[in-house]
């Protein structure tokens, strides 16, 4: 099959292609750096010749409410329109567990809004939502930090390594369109503080992390599921202590 990855030249695009390859499948990355734009659609119909699955991985470069918003609906209804007009069979998305238990966060209305354009489509689709990558918990204690102190909900969460996300699209990717939503996450399930402070002994950091049932998850509040999953995901092999053992 050919499979076209938009955003192919970031973290999770990086990782699928050559599995994919392994597969045995043309896969293609499309992104900017390679004339496609589907923000502005540009190159779009010359990359999804002949396509038969495209596999969306791509991510605003702003977070801001308005420009999240804009790059999630407008490269979604570009990639629709190109996608029908070439004869694409499948369109797989990835997404975010709990985009839609997260309102006051824009970049969750901004999934949201990218999963309802697919629902109501008109190519077959598969959403798959991913918890937290293990590489972006850093992230969230640097940006959580204030004035040296890191205050994080004690609201479990059940992140996983980039990898296991790469891997599970490889198989939906050559799987029949399941036309809803599936969703993936860690073998683990910890407090936030918890992942947190375990990320920072690791790299050495000796910042101590405070667990608040009051704090806030970059301005969202989290409620007593926190970012877990839903009923019978699929769960990923890695540990966050196995990751970290593969990434020192």
């Amino acid at each position: 099959m050919k499979i076209v990855v938009i955003g192919g030249s970031g973290l999770i695009g990086k990782k699928l292609i050559p599995l994919l390859h392994r597969k045995g499948h043309d896969a293609l990355s499309a992104s900017p750096s390679t004339g496609v734009n589907a923000v502005t659609g540009e190159g779009l119909a010359a990359a999804l010749e002949g396509a038969d699955v495209v596999v969306d991985v791509s991510n605003s470069p702003s977070f801001a409410d308005e420009a999240v918003m804009k790059f999630f609906t407008a490269s979604t209804r570009h990639l629709l329109a190109a996608e029908a007009e070439a004869g694409v069979r499948h369109h797989v998305a990835l997404s975010v567990v709990g985009a839609d238990r997260f309102p006051d966060s824009g970049y969750m209305r901004a999934k949201v809004a990218q999963e309802n354009l697919l629902e109501n489509g008109p190519v077959p689709y598969t959403i798959l939502r991913a918890t937290q990558f293990f590489e972006f918990l850093s992230a969230i204690a640097d940006g959580s930090a204030v004035d040296g102190s890191i205050r994080l909900p004690t609201a479990p969460m059940q992140p996983l390594a980039a990898d296991d996300v790469a891997a599970n699209l490889a198989e939906v990717a050559v799987g029949a369109p399941v036309n809803g939503i599936l969703e993936v996450a860690g073998p683990e399930s910890r407090s936030m503080a918890e992942f947190i402070q375990m990320t920072l002994e690791s790299r050495g950091d000796s910042r101590q992390v405070t667990a608040d049932p009051a704090a806030l998850y970059f301005g969202t509040a989290l409620d007593e599921r926190g970012l877990n999953p839903g009923a019978n995901p699929k769960l990923a092999r890695t540990t966050l202590s196995e990751w970290q053992l593969q990434h020192t």
